[in-house]
Formats: structure tokens, sequence, C-alpha cells
């Protein structure tokens, strides 16, 4: 069950937007503004999903990705990346970094918390 989200974003107002979709929907959110501060996140508390953002300063969402997979902890959290790009180049480099999958923004909050309902469902502790 997924109680505890991680969402990286380097746009305050994407933070923002997360933030309060996923709490409302009673899920505890930590937000991290890089993909540096998503991974010491990620490494210092324990998260049952982590959502990120491809295009950020720094390590972008797919370097993100292949470093929390490298880590034993998370090679089987879901990790769903956000992104303004929808073309079968990147979606077979999301897949081969070993994202769970992709929401391409503009963001629908509502599709956010079924996406994450559903995962929740589907995973187990």
């Amino acid at each position: 069950m997924i109680k505890n989200i991680l969402a990286i974003d380097d746009s305050a107002a994407m933070r923002q937007i997360i933030s309060a979709t996923l709490a409302t929907a009673g899920y505890e959110v930590t937000v991290a503004s890089d993909g540096e501060e998503g991974l010491e996140w990620a490494l210092a508390e324990r998260f049952d999903l982590v959502l990120t953002d491809q295009h950020m300063p720094g390590k972008s969402g797919l370097d993100l990705i292949v470093a929390l997979r490298a880590n034993h902890a998370y090679r089987a959290t879901p990790i769903l990346l956000l992104t303004t790009e929808g073309g079968e180049p990147f979606k077979d480099a999301a897949r081969t970094a070993g994202a769970t999958g992709w929401i391409e923004k503009p963001l629908d909050p509502d599709l956010l918390t079924e996406l994450v309902a559903t995962l929740s469902d589907g995973t187990q502790h």
C-alpha cells in the first residue's frame, strides 16, 4: 500500500499542485526541488512511490531513476516520470531507466490520484 510519496519537480507551482492533490487524497507527501535533493531524501527515508519531473537542473528524472534502481530499497518501488515528452524514443529511454510509467504534462490532478490509487492497490508490503 502506498502511503509515503516523494515528489520531485523544479517548479514550485508543480510541487504545490502535486503535494496538495495527494495530501487531499490521504497520502503523506515530501517534496524536493531537483534530482539531487530528491536522491538525498530517497536515501534518507523510505518512500512507497516516487514521482519525478524529467527536465530539472543537475540530475534529470531519468538519471534519478537509474540511481534509485541501483539502490536495493528502490528496485521494486513504483517510480512515475512527469514529462512534457511523449515520443516513443523517450518512452523507451524511460522504460530502460526503470520507470514504472509516466504522466504527460499538463498534469491532471484527478488522473494522478487515480493512478496512485491503482498503483497502491497493486503493491504489497
